[in-house]
């Protein structure tokens, strides 16, 4: 997978700018389920279409409560939350993130 490290919240502006569908990936590198979760997510998640992110929730906590307010969610790790024209179309935590659910909306 193509990971593309979220470290500053410009860069979500500059996707929802574009107009852009992407992906984000919240993960507590302290976190075991988080972790599993993670490595179930790479497992399954093979599509290229869209820009994936990945928040390391330990170094950019600050991202996720920005995220959450931006998108009116719920901060939960792990968490997966799709957007398409500044649209949260999809968020799952832990165990309920599902990639063809993802692939389905795509």
């Amino acid at each position: 997978m193509n990971w593309i490290a979220l470290t500053d919240y410009s860069q979500i502006n500059t996707l929802v700018d574009q107009s852009e569908t992407f992906l984000i990936f919240k993960h507590s590198t302290r976190c075991s389920i988080s972790s599993m979760a993670f490595s179930r997510f790479e497992r399954e998640f093979d599509f290229d279409q869209v820009p994936v992110l990945y928040l390391d929730l330990i170094a950019y906590r600050s991202i996720s409560n920005q995220l959450a307010e931006s998108f009116n969610v719920h901060h939960q790790s792990p968490q997966v939350l799709l957007v398409k024209a500044n649209v949260c179309l999809y968020n799952a935590s832990h165990n309920a993130i599902s990639a063809a659910a993802i692939k389905a909306l795509l």
